[in-house]
C-alpha cells in the first residue's frame, strides 16, 4: 500500500484531503505540526510526502531538506497558496519533486501522486543495485554516485536525475521540455539555462571516456550516445 505523509495545519482541508486519499486506498499519516515531522516521518517511513509550506514552527521549505538527509530519494509534493515564481523555484531548489498551489482538486493531487510514483518505479526497475554501466563509467542512482575505475563522484540531486533520464534513454532522443518538466517541474527560462549548466558538467564528467557524448539537438532536445 502507498503511505502518504501528508502535513497540513489547516484542520478542515486536511481532513477532507486525508479522507479522500483515504479512500482511495492510500494510507495516510497527516501532520499539522512541523516540528513533529521528522519523527513521524521516521516511525511512518512514507513512499511520498505532501508537505504544505506555511507551517507552525517549521516550514515546509526546511522540512523537505530535512527529509532529503535522512532519505535522497523519497518523493515530495508541495502544497501551497504561494503563487511567486520565486517561491515555486525555492520549493524545487529545496528538494521537492513536483509544486501545487492551492486551491487544488484532489483529482489533480493524486493524478500528480500517480505520475510521480510511477516515475519513482520505472527509475526502480531501470536502475539496479548493481549499477547502470555507461561506457567506463558505472552509475548508481540510488547513492548518487558515479564510479569509474578506483575514483568515485558524489553527484547532486539534479545531476542525479538528469543523468538518470538521459540513461534511461541511451541514444534515443530526449525532449528538453520533458527533462525541464520531469527535473525542475516547468520549462521556464531561468529553469532552461539551469539545465545547460547541468549538461555541461556531466560532458564535464564523461570528459575520459570518448565513446560516450551527450549531444545537443538544437530546439528539440538532447541525444546520450553510448
Amino acid at each position: 500500500m502507498t503511505k502518504i505523509l501528508y502535513v497540513e495545519d489547516e484542520p478542515f482541508l486536511g481532513k477532507i484531503v486525508k479522507e479522500s486519499l483515504e479512500s482511495r486506498g492510500f494510507e495516510v499519516c497527516m501532520v499539522a505540526d512541523g516540528r513533529e515531522v521528522m519523527a513521524q516521518f521516521r516511525a511512518f517511513e512514507p513512499t511520498i510526502c505532501v508537505l504544505d509550506i506555511m507551517l507552525p514552527h517549521r516550514d515546509g521549505y526546511t522540512l523537505a531538506q530535512d527529509i532529503r538527509q535522512v532519505n535522497p530519494t523519497v518523493p515530495i509534493i508541495f502544497l501551497t497558496a504561494k503563487t511567486q515564481t520565486e517561491d515555486v523555484l525555492k520549493g524545487f531548489q529545496n528538494g521537492g519533486n513536483d509544486y501545487i498551489r492551492k486551491p487544488f482538486s484532489m483529482e489533480e493531487l493524486i493524478v500528480r501522486i500517480q505520475n510521480i510514483l510511477n516515475l519513482t518505479l520505472q527509475k526502480k526497475t531501470t536502475s539496479t543495485r548493481e549499477g547502470v554501466v555507461l561506457g567506463t563509467y558505472t552509475f548508481f542512482p540510488h547513492k548518487y554516485e558515479l564510479h569509474r575505475a578506483e575514483a568515485i563522484r558524489k553527484l547532486s540531486h539534479r545531476e542525479t536525475e538528469l543523468l538518470s533520464i538521459l540513461a534511461e534513454n541511451r541514444n534515443s532522443t530526449v525532449n528538453r521540455r520533458d527533462i525541464l518538466k520531469r527535473v525542475w517541474g516547468d520549462d521556464s527560462f531561468f529553469n532552461s539555462r539551469n539545465l545547460d549548466v547541468y549538461i555541461t558538467r556531466l560532458r564535464d564528467y564523461f570528459r575520459e571516456d570518448t565513446t560516450l557524448e551527450i549531444v545537443t539537438l538544437k530546439g528539440v532536445g538532447y541525444l546520450f550516445k553510448s
